[in-house]
């Protein structure tokens, strides 16, 4: 037994050993929490803060929470539309004590909203970012699916494009490549390619992948946004967002530990505490340490994430908050087969294609590093009791440095009749982008004629520059994918022997790679961008039940391109429009809504024989849908039908010939639920459809009349069903069950080389955990069948095969 397995297993002792030891004489609490009337008050969450101890009233109104650390605590008593009450309590050894609450029903919004095992953990009600201002979702005209960091806890989640698996109409396009400008995933989202840039609702660059380990929620805003989000780093189907952990004012945290398939090791920590006795400043630390093999013959991960963040409240009026992510990430190429884009398809489907998912055509030794570095700060200034100030800046960094390769299927090689062959190119990545952003916004809530406005007026400022030292591609070998590898062998090889037959040429390892690269030419290339911005937004309520929305942006792009030369400098300036309705014929539980929505592109001059200019690109969304917030907050769900018209696509007609007027169209439904009916089952579902249509003004156009390549499957379904027993022999004991199903995914779709279709699927997974006390164990197994999928976007990307983990958290 190596000292690696020697040392985790001591961490797992260490933390069973403290938990035995922590579990004598334990405390506990009881008590009744009754409405304003002595009614009593069913299923009200109370929960300690900055622990795990939690309960939710009976029937009755009662609540107990045992086996409670001996300590100081706040007991916190909530719930959607009750004024939340907080108490300062002292438990001893073996202490029980009896605390009872009468509440006082309010329209307030709550500031948090606290999530416990046995009530609705799956959703969050309202969001500040969507709307750039605090409104609940039941009457905001968007649509937008949350994705919480109690989920990702009880699926062991340990990667990014696994939590998004939870959002309806949202599929995996590309893999992270870690390459300089773009090395992060790309997902379809309601037609359209999005990679993940926002962070707490400001630009975040990265060209990896981003750790789970300080996501409080990951918030997936639907539709063209370009109203308040701009247009640099999202998309025409919208944007994802990711929430970070705040700071809270007691101690607390967790350790977790993470096992499974494939060398899979990670370490993950969660510290919390006050800075001082008054309990202003506070300070919260989140880590991870992964490591991790492919499933193929080569491949690797590691990683470390190291997340400090600190808030410091002044006064009452007065508040600021730090939020910093420090990531370094080293790994290989995931494999991606590119199918040949200038000839007709030889293969048309994987049951042509016949290719090898265990085969990575890669080499452990080509790897890349992308450190990224991250720094939000934020100050708060309520100026009246109806406007606050909020000021916040900030700064990111992504690098790219390493060995970047794909496989590239060559027309050259006409002579095999039989199966395809790909070239491996490959470049030395040495990239950075760094991105700035300041934003100044008002946020008010006033009245002014009798009607209550909600509004934000807001300056954007953001620069973003790349500095790119990459070598160019070079030709690293070939590989050979069918099944006549003698007649490749033969005719492209010239080897007879059967004996030295081989199916992949090339170098690698770094030494021989580098040799490759010697002779190549690197040109250093810097580029510079800024966008000033200015916008507003007002949800007036015309009357309690029926709200509008009215938003409007202006947006000046300054584009410098290269700095070398001015010949490609260009400025534009662009407005959107945003427009939304709501009523609720039920207040705070039934709401039909209808958005116009805008999203732009600034287009870049093509400068050749002559330069062509273009106006920018316009995407323009109507939508109608119905929000659902039934049985005090115990089911929720969205169900909505879209239309995006994107115009003035630019199209080239021949050489040194562009046009602007080509037409693009996606249109589709989309339904989620999020449900927890019965105290300890927890239901999230979705599906979409999504119907999408390239029509363009050249009739030669390889598009013209097909499904984009980059609009994924057209149907979609997620499911994640838990149930925790909450009493009896089996209490803290729970099971887990779900998966997702795409629908066949046209990858390549184009007139003149013609179609290849990835088949449809179906990926189970389960789980089984048991919380007492203090610690969880959690067992996991994503794709219990071993289906054999594949994602893409003119590319084949093979996907994990059955996974097993198992998760130990000690909470403290």
């Amino acid at each position: 037994m190596n000292n690696s397995i020697l040392k985790q297993l001591l961490f797992c002792f260490v933390l069973m050993c403290s938990v035995a030891v922590s579990a004598q004489e334990r405390a506990k609490i009881n008590g009744t929490v009754t409405l304003s009337g002595n009614t009593p008050a069913e299923n009200i969450s109370v929960v300690l803060k900055g622990s795990s101890f939690s309960a939710v009233t009976n029937s009755a109104g009662k609540y107990e929470i045992k086996n409670i650390k001996p300590g100081t605590y706040v007991l916190r008593v909530s719930a959607i539309g009750i004024t939340p009450v907080e108490e300062n309590i002292t438990l001893e050894a073996g202490q029980t004590i009896t605390k009872s609450f009468t509440l006082s029903e309010s329209l307030e919004e709550l500031n948090e909203v606290v999530i416990d095992g046995k009530g609705n953990k799956f959703t969050r009600t309202q969001s500040r970012v969507v709307s750039k201002m605090p409104l609940k979702d039941i009457e905001n005209p968007q649509v937008y699916n949350v994705i919480t960091s109690e989920l990702l806890k009880e699926q062991v989640v340990t990667n990014f494009d696994d939590a998004l698996k939870n959002a309806p109409g949202i599929d995996k396009l590309w893999e992270s490549t870690g390459r300089g400008g773009d090395g992060a995933g790309y997902f379809s989202l309601r037609g359209f390619a999005v990679q993940p840039t926002m962070v707490n609702g400001l630009p975040s660059i990265t060209n990896g992948s981003p750790d789970p380990a300080n996501m409080e929620s990951i918030e997936v805003i639907k539709g063209p946004s370009g109203t308040l989000f701009g247009s640099s780093l999202i998309s025409y189907g919208g944007l994802i967002n990711v929430n970070t952990k705040k700071p809270y004012n007691y101690f607390g945290g967790n350790m977790s530990y993470t096992a499974g398939t494939y060398g899979l090791n990670r370490f993950t920590v969660d510290v919390n505490t006050p800075l001082n006795d008054s309990k202003n400043a506070l300070f919260r630390l989140n880590a991870a340490y992964h490591t991790e093999n492919s499933f193929q013959d080569a491949g690797f991960k590691k990683s470390l994430f190291v997340a400090p963040s600190i808030s410091y409240k002044v006064n009452d009026k007065l508040s600021f908050l730090v939020n910093t992510e420090f990531y370094n990430g080293k790994s290989t190429n995931q494999t991606m087969l590119f199918l040949d884009r200038g000839a007709e398809l030889r293969v048309h489907d994987m049951n042509e294609l016949k290719y090898d998912s265990n085969r990575s055509y890669t080499g452990n030794d080509l790897y890349m590093e992308t450190p990224t570095f991250s720094i939000q700060g934020q100050m708060s200034y309520k100026i009246s009791n109806e406007w606050t100030s909020q000021t916040v800046f900030s700064r990111t960094s992504a690098k790219s440095d390493g060995y970047y390769s794909y496989l590239y299927e060559g027309t050259q090689y006409t002579a095999v009749t039989e199966g395809i062959v790909l070239n491996r190119y490959i470049s030395k990545q040495n990239s950075e982008t760094y991105g700035t952003d300041i934003q100044q916004n008002f946020i008010g809530d006033f009245t002014i004629g009798g009607l209550r406005n909600r509004m934000v007026v807001g300056f954007d400022y953001f620069n973003r520059n790349v500095v790119n030292n990459s070598s160019p591609y070079v030709t690293n070998g070939m590989i050979y994918i069918g099944d006549n590898l003698a007649q490749f062998n033969e005719l492209v090889l010239g080897i007879t022997n059967p004996l030295d037959y081989k199916d992949e040429t090339g170098v690698l390892n770094q030494a021989g790679t580098d040799a490759l690269l010697g002779n190549s030419q690197i040109n250093p290339l810097k580029t510079s961008q800024e966008i000033f911005s200015a916008y507003a937004s007002d949800v007036i309520n015309i009357t309690p039940s029926l709200s509008a929305m009215l938003s409007l942006r202006v947006d000046r792009f300054a584009n410098k391109g290269n700095l070398s030369t001015k010949a490609d400098d260009y400025n534009q300036t662009a407005l959107s429009p945003k427009f939304g309705l709501v009523y609720q014929p039920i207040l705070d539980k039934v709401s039909v809504f209808a958005n116009y929505m805008n999203g732009f592109s600034n287009v870049a001059p093509i400068i050749g024989d002559q330069t062509f200019t273009f106006d920018p690109e316009q995407a323009n969304q109507f939508e109608i849908g119905t929000k659902l917030n039934l049985l005090r907050n115990k089911v929720t769900a969205t169900l909505s039908y879209y239309d995006i018209k994107v115009s003035n696509t630019v199209i080239q007609l021949a050489a040194n010939e562009y046009t602007q007027g080509g037409e693009r169209y996606s249109k589709g439904f989309e339904a989620s639920v999020v449900a927890s009916p019965v105290n300890g089952l927890n239901i999230i579902a979705g599906y979409s459809y999504n119907d999408s249509l390239l029509e363009t003004a050249g009739a030669s156009d390889d598009f013209a009349g097909r499904r984009p390549e980059s609009a994924g499957p057209q149907n979609l379904a997620n499911l994640w069903a838990s149930y925790k027993f909450t009493t009896g022999k089996l209490n803290g004991f729970g099971l887990g069950f779900g998966g997702n199903y795409a629908s066949e995914n046209k990858i390549f779709n184009r007139n003149a080389a013609g179609t290849f279709t990835l088949p449809e699927y179906t990926v189970l997974n389960a789980s089984v955990f048991y919380n007492a006390e203090a610690f969880s164990i959690t067992l996991k197994m994503d794709n219990i069948t071993n289906k054999e999928y594949f994602k893409g976007w003119s590319t084949i990307s093979p996907q994990k095969p059955r996974i097993f983990a198992a998760n130990l958290t000690y909470n403290f």
